[in-house]
């Protein structure tokens, strides 16, 4: 695998950390080990997901099947590191006795780093994200990210990123990438059927061309709101308000005129703006994984994508 370039599709690892729903450590394993079935060799994590437990699953998954280390390609994230304590608010569930901490400084970047490889089991990162500096802009531009060019220096770590849920700060580090030296943004949930705003033009994604900045999509079904709309979904970590429910519920009917699923649409509709490098999806499941799998490699009538973007009033990328 060329270590320069990041594959196109990826597994997210944040509900296998019991992101919502508890998940059994067996359940987590056989959904690696679909997704490797499945010809997916990028894996994406983070310490706040499960509060290191899926690091920790990952890295166990990867050895106990025996998967050679240039084989895959893994990310995590920095920013937040683990201390002793609960965190009453979070949203995994079946998590250890420690919660995630924001520190974006220096001597926070390491620690994160080398907590995450001792819980990886790995003693090299393809891609570093700086994750949620959403009320740290300036800290991750003046620490975080000069940490992190020196980690990369060091060997330690391949690429350089930050993933975040917002259009604006990413593309305020988009413009500076030759500066803090970023390789790569992932955008979740803001370049989906529901949500385009990353690619507004002249946005994010334009300037990700432009400062030759690779783009990772993730979040394509909104918290599950585009993956199953009934009563109930989830959207960006919430109950999804009746007007985005009804959008998706009339989406469900707009790809049934047309004789395809709307998840099929949604892990699809990514690839329609050139800048998108790769695409994560996470998965709770062995199943799950098979069945975006198959809906992500379904032919898709050209039709469907003006029917869509007719109903939300959105510009077609």
């Amino acid at each position: 695998m060329d270590r320069d370039v990041i594959p196109r599709h990826g597994l997210g690892t944040a509900p296998l950390a019991g992101l919502f729903t508890e998940v059994s450590n067996a359940v987590a394993g056989d959904t690696i080990r679909a997704a490797l079935e499945s010809g997916i060799r990028y894996f994406d994590t983070a310490p706040l997901y499960g509060h290191g437990l899926a690091e920790t699953r990952l890295g166990e998954a990867l050895r106990e099947y025996h998967v050679p280390r240039n084989e895959v390609y893994v990310s995590t994230k920095v920013g937040r590191v683990l201390v002793p304590g609960v965190d009453p608010s979070t949203v995994f569930r079946g998590v250890p006795a420690v919660r995630p901490k924001f520190d974006y400084s220096a001597s926070g970047i390491r620690r994160s780093i080398d907590d995450s490889l001792t819980r990886l089991g790995l003693d090299y990162l393809d891609l570093v994200l700086v994750h949620d500096p959403d009320n740290f802009e300036a800290e991750a531009a003046a620490t975080a990210f000069p940490a992190l060019v020196q980690l990369r220096d060091e060997g330690v770590i391949g690429a350089i990123g930050v993933g975040m849920n917002q259009v604006e700060m990413l593309t305020r580090f988009a413009t500076r990438a030759h500066d803090i030296g970023l390789d790569y943004v992932l955008v979740a949930g803001r370049w989906s059927l529901l949500d385009r705003s990353a690619g507004e033009p002249g946005g994010l994604f334009d300037t990700c061309i432009e400062h030759a900045v690779g783009v990772i999509v993730g979040g394509v079904f909104n918290s599950g709101l585009l993956a199953d709309p009934r009563d109930g979904a989830m959207f960006d970590y919430a109950a999804a308000k009746p007007p985005m429910l009804r959008t998706a519920q009339h989406m469900v009917t707009v790809c049934a005129s047309f004789g395809v699923t709307l998840t099929s649409a949604a892990l699809q509709f990514p690839w329609r703006h050139a800048a998108v490098s790769s695409v994560i999806v996470g998965a709770r499941s062995a199943t799950e994984v098979h069945k975006n799998h198959i809906d992500g490699s379904l032919a898709l009538p050209e039709a469907l994508w003006p029917a869509l973007d007719e109903r939300i009033g959105a510009r077609q990328q």
